[in-house]
């Protein structure tokens, strides 16, 4: 199996998980924050589903200086919107790298700040950090709905709300 192969692949994995857990966003409760320093419900899950839209970045460009390309995240108002903008990004995301090739997985990709690096690595490494962020996010998402007793569904196996997966 080729890296793009496994990455597709993964990809359709954490796809599915992900889709759960942002389909469990209540609509009521996007600009709760669990404390004064966390991301409010719709940044984060706002965040996690432009995620998949990283791979894209990789692919098509070398680097992404937030000093020159600040962030402008797509406003979202509910699950509805959100859902559709991660199966859109996610669709982006998987085209590109169905295109891909391994060679091109190869060459450098660069996150920074103007002269502050954030990440020197390989565009193939930063579509696994991507898939990375995904999860550690996702993980954060869960710890949000647990406090609003939101029922969490299963990742990579059951959940104590859903024991049966």
């Amino acid at each position: 199996m080729s890296q793009i192969e496994m990455l597709l692949k993964e990809m359709d994995q954490e796809a599915k998980t992900t889709r759960n857990m942002l389909g469990r966003v209540p609509n009521d409760q996007y600009d709760w924050r669990p404390h004064e320093k966390s991301m409010t419900v719709r940044a984060l899950a706002t965040h996690i589903a432009e995620l998949p839209s990283w791979v894209t970045l990789a692919l098509t460009t070398d680097e992404l200086d937030f000093a020159t390309t600040p962030y402008q995240p797509v406003p979202i108002n509910d699950t509805a919107q959100l859902l559709d903008y991660f199966e859109r990004m996610l669709a982006d995301g998987k085209a590109h790298l169905e295109q891909a090739t391994d060679d091109q997985l190869e060459g450098r990709w660069v996150l920074r700040e103007g002269e502050q690096i954030y990440s020197d690595t390989s565009k193939g490494e930063m579509i696994r950090i991507s898939f990375s962020q995904i999860v550690h996010h996702r993980a954060q998402l869960g710890v949000y709905l647990r406090l609003l007793n939101i029922p969490i569904p299963g990742s990579y196996g059951p959940s104590a709300d859903e024991p049966g997966f």
